[in-house]
């Protein structure tokens, strides 16, 4: 298979070197790859005998007519030359894409690959029992329970429980402090009514308990003071339970639940926060006739630090003491996404069960660092001009100045009590150009800036101060 890199004068060596081992031709077809025209590789094309082109994964040009009348597959390759490398060695097992750069492409179908694997190992999977459906324990995927604090406060309840279902939450745990009455757990199930989806309740009074059992398919948390009250009719309703040491032993709090006739039950041994005994706490979860319930929020909320990284150590750790459920909560803004970082680690363990690492499983929690670095070729250049401060005052647009901010997922700019809403900061801008909104160059550029701040502020879930630092 002889193939056709068109590449440029920039990034000539780098694809050389990749290309080395192949039966590859490299032509530099001017300074920079993605200039590529569609009439300059058609020429190229006529100069030699191809089975394929790879051009750059920059290139915005179309070449569907250059295939047509050539016959000869044009893909894209990777968006860096750095990348092309990588991508070389797979060619003889998958088709690149025509229209979407091949590190993009080969990253997608890598993590549908492991989506697949992710159904398959969860459906053959056994399990100790089932909750609404849900497996639990044996072979099965980490099952991530999601708390809501103070349920019956919430008037946004059925709101909180939808989107912590769609971040990926199998059972969502409601729970509901010493001022809630049975008749504020009533309530609260009721409006849930249409959730056909694992909930639980989490409270230890026997009256709360009793009130939620027409619903809840699980309750946390049981010890030896409301076993011997409630045990029974938790066992007739047909919840599972989650049961926890309290002056009592775990061990012994385990043997009232199943005496009480309670079938499905889980053991939690009790998470310590970092400081607190974290590590000396771990020596409980030690294999079990029960399945383990591993309580990680504990640990995330305690602790100031970015909730992705350690959600990731503590569902590696999970997975390491033989976990069935891990709980997680998004009770303060520096915990929020924590369901969806969760689910995404549960699922990377799930993979990393039959590997060394969980490492190079097709999807990852890699968010703001990079997994690698590229070396880009240098900047080539005959002279430089220093950049000079700029100028303290400021001469305002005269068509006016715009207020950026974010609601939701979209950006605002006003301007003239008119709003330009979009999800990407250069729609926005575009928009506002094609509005001619903005007289002065340097607007156009502040506002370029200020609305990228603002997309990356939606989509790493930070505050949004307009002409403040990101």
């Amino acid at each position: 298979m002889r193939i056709l890199l068109p590449t440029g004068a920039a990034t000539e060596e780098m694809v050389k070197c990749a290309a080395a081992d192949y039966n590859a031709e490299v032509v530099v077809t001017g300074e920079i790859a993605s200039f590529l025209t569609p009439h300059m590789l058609h020429m190229l094309i006529k100069k030699g005998n191809y089975d394929l082109v790879i051009v750059s994964g920059m290139c915005t040009a179309s070449f569907v007519q250059v295939e047509h009348d050539t016959g000869i597959p044009v893909y894209r390759g990777p968006r860096h030359a750095a990348d092309l490398s990588l991508i070389l060695p797979v060619l003889d097992s998958i088709t690149l894409s025509r229209t979407i750069p091949a590190d993009d492409f080969l990253t997608g179908e890598k993590a549908k690959d492991a989506r697949k694997k992710i159904e398959k190992l969860e459906h053959d999977a056994g399990f100790d029992f089932l909750i609404r459906g849900t497996k639990i324990g044996g072979g099965s995927r980490i099952k991530v329970l999601a708390e809501v604090m103070d349920a019956h406060l919430r008037e946004d309840i059925c709101d909180v429980v939808g989107r912590y279902f769609a971040a990926g939450a199998d059972i969502v745990d409601l729970g509901f402090g010493f001022d809630a009455a049975p008749a504020d757990v009533t309530r609260v199930f009721s409006r849930l009514d249409g959730i056909d989806h694992p909930l639980a309740v989490d409270t230890q009074e026997p009256d709360l308990i009793r009130a939620a059992l027409s619903r809840a398919d699980l309750v946390l948390s049981l010890q030896e003071r409301n076993i011997p009250v409630v045990g029974e009719e938790i066992a007739k309703a047909g919840a599972a339970a989650v049961v926890v040491p309290g002056e009592s032993s775990l061990a012994k709090n385990l043997g009232l639940a199943k005496k009480s006739g309670i079938a499905c039950i889980i053991a939690d041994p009790l998470l310590q926060p970092v400081g607190s005994g974290l590590v000396a706490s771990l020596k409980n979860f030690k294999k079990s006739a029960f399945p383990l319930f591993f309580g990680a929020g504990n640990v995330t909320e305690l602790i100031d630090a970015d909730s992705i990284g350690v959600n990731a150590l503590l569902a590696g750790m999970a997975m390491e003491m033989g976990a069935a459920v891990i709980f997680t909560s998004e009770h303060s803004d520096k915990t929020a996404g924590s369901v969806s970082e969760m689910r995404r680690a549960t699922e990377m363990m799930a993979l990393a069960k039959d590997r060394p690492y969980p490492k190079d499983l097709g999807i990852d929690l890699l968010v703001l660092k990079e997994k690698r670095r590229r070396r880009e070729p240098p900047l080539e250049y005959n002279s430089s001009i220093p950049a000079t401060a700029m100028l303290d005052t400021i001469e305002y647009d005269p068509k006016g100045n715009f207020r950026i901010g974010i609601e939701g997922d979209q950006i605002a700019a006003v301007i003239n009590s008119r709003a330009i809403k979009g999800k990407r900061w250069q729609d926005v801008l575009h928009t506002i150009l094609s509005h001619n909104d903005v007289s002065f160059l340097d607007h156009a550029g502040y506002l370029g800036r200020e609305l990228y701040k603002a997309e990356l502020a939606i989509r790493y879930g930070r505050s949004f101060e307009q002409d403040g630092e990101f």
